[in-house]
Parts: C-alpha cells; structure tokens; sequence
C-alpha cells in the first residue's frame, strides 16, 4: 500500500515540528558488512567495502534525522573541550541541528567502532567518556522551551542521569507543556554485571515512565527491560508502569503502535537493496514522535509513512545520518 503523502521534507507533516533530544554525541566508526567468526579473534587483517565516519550517538542521530525530515530539531549534549567535538558540533550545525553543549574539559570526546556483520548483527566497541559524565547540571534547557517534543535518548550510559537527572529532565518537560519520549535500548550492562546491579539500574528507568508518553525499542529490548517474553506482554507492563504508547521496531515485520485503546502492526515497506544496516531504528522512532502531534492521522497510517521513510533509508534513497565530512 502507498504512503499516504508526498515524501518530500516540505509535503509531509514533519515539516515544522520542533523536536528537542538530550542524548549521546560522539564519533561513529561503521564497517561495511563482514563475515563475522572465529578469525576476527586472532591476529590477521580483514579487507572491508568500506570504512565510513559518521556523527554517532542516538541521540545525535536522531537530531539529524528530524532536521533531514524538515523538523526543527535542537540537540543537547556534552562534548570534551577538543578538536573531536568542535568537528561533530560543526556536522550537526550543518546538518541542520541547533545545538546546546556542555564543553567539559575533564573528559574527553568518546568514539564507537561499530562492526556490522552481514547476518544483521551488530557489535559495538566504545569509549565516550563525555557521555558516561552527562549530569542534569550540564543540560541547557532554555533550548528545551518552545518543542513540541523531547527525546530522552541513550537513557543508560550516564550513571548521574540515571539516578535523578532523567526524572527532573522529563518532569520539566512536562512543567512546560512538551510531551515526551524515551529509547529503551540495549543497556551494556544488561548480560554482564550482577543481576542485583541490572535490577537496579531497570528499576530507575521505571521509576520515570509516568512521564513518559511515548516508550521506543525492539522487540528484545522490550522484553529484556520488561522481564517479559513476549512482545504483547511487555506492552501490557509498560502500560501498566505509566507509559502512554509504545512504538516497537519489528524489523523485517515492521512497527506497530500500542495504547491502552489501539493496537497496530503495519508491515514493512518493500525493500528493492540493502545499503544501510544501523540507524534504521532511530529514523523509525523520529518519525513516530514527529506524526505523534498529527492527530488527523490514523496511527496505521503514520506507522505506514514511517516504515516507507526507513525503507527509502536503507535503500540508501535518503541520507540521514550526517557524515564527518566538510561538503
């Protein structure tokens, strides 16, 4: 079935909305796709298609998506007082993104290596010092007044806004009147640290879904944060927990959109080539916070304009994700 709107920045409904994100910001290191295996744990040398650099970070990378898409998008972050981080505010500036950065000198601007193996598996190996440090003391929130929505992206990696700074983020959104959401992604230490620890990192996240309108993930991260195995119940927790909707990432099955009242599931849009393998998540997630202040369209129908959106990325027909190159 057709999207139900032109696709140009200009003629869909995401032009003019105003998204603010608080999240990671770093440097992205992608492979092309490789035969993963025991080989890559022993000395050798692998040839690749490609190598690229891009801005990383979801929540960078959802600022960009929602410039590319003609939103007006606001990110807010921290960066090392270095060369690095002057080169990725330089890419979101001009990629669109108004930026509010926090320059500390303590640490460092991090850096992720992101193998992509051609079975669609990805391994991330990172250092972001500048994100682990992020407190709610370095967040420029007068940048935050004004948005229709807020993106608490990346939710784990900083222990000090984990603990507290995630809470009074989302409640002043709230006091100014800006809906929510947040990415419940893969925590790195989810299968690593005790169970006691993971319990209690999941328990402050849960502590905020009361404020939280619209809740993101996989399928496996749903249930990995929810304890739940299936897909259904998961939402059903996070329901329960004070979430308002839940958009789930079904992959090759596409995205569906859950309430206490609806329940959607809208296939993949067809896919002609494979260009892109990450991101795909990200652009999903951006374009259900941008159609969430739609009311004239049906949720089928966002999901539908969603999925084409992602479809068109990974085709490699929209470039949304900005690179660290100077054009």
């Amino acid at each position: 079935m057709n999207a139900p709107t032109s696709l140009s920045p200009a003629g869909t409904p995401f032009a003019g909305r105003r998204l603010c994100v608080v999240g990671n910001l770093n440097r992205d290191i992608k492979t092309a796709p490789l035969r993963p295996g025991e080989y890559l744990f022993h000395d050798g040398e692998t040839s690749l298609d490609g190598v690229s650099e891009t801005i990383g970070g979801g929540g960078a990378n959802s600022a960009a998506i929602a410039a590319t898409l003609g939103a007006q998008a606001t990110f807010i972050g921290q960066i090392g007082a270095d060369t690095l981080g002057d080169r990725l505010e330089a890419a979101l500036r001009r990629h669109g993104v108004a930026c509010a950065l926090h320059r500390t000198p303590e640490q460092r601007t991090g850096t992720t290596v992101n193998l992509v193996f051609d079975t669609g598996e990805r391994h991330f190996l990172s250092c972001l010092p500048n994100n682990e440090t992020l407190s709610f003391s370095a967040l420029d929130l007068t940048a935050l007044a004004g948005a229709d929505h807020l993106l608490r992206a990346d939710i784990w990696f900083s222990e000090a806004m984990l603990q507290d700074g995630n809470e009074r983020l989302l409640r002043a959104a709230r006091e100014l009147g800006v809906t929510t959401s947040i990415d419940l992604n893969w925590d790195p230490h989810w299968g690593r640290a005790s169970s006691e620890h993971v319990a209690r990192r999941k328990a402050a996240v849960r502590r905020v879904l009361p404020l939280v309108d619209l809740a993101h993930g996989n399928v496996r991260e749903l249930n990995e944060f929810t304890g739940e195995t299936e897909l259904s119940a998961s939402v059903q927790r996070l329901l329960e927990w004070g979430v308002r909707g839940v958009v789930a990432h079904l992959g090759a099955r596409g995205a569906g959109w859950f309430s206490a009242g609806e329940c959607h599931i809208e296939p993949a849009a067809p896919i002609s080539r494979r260009v892109m393998a990450t991101g795909t998540g990200d652009v999903l997630s951006v374009c259900a916070m941008l159609l969430s202040h739609c009311p004239e369209i049906p949720w089928v129908e966002k999901l539908r304009l969603a999925n084409q959106v992602v479809a068109e990325f990974i085709e490699g027909r929209r470039t949304l994700i900005p690179t660290m190159e100077a054009p």
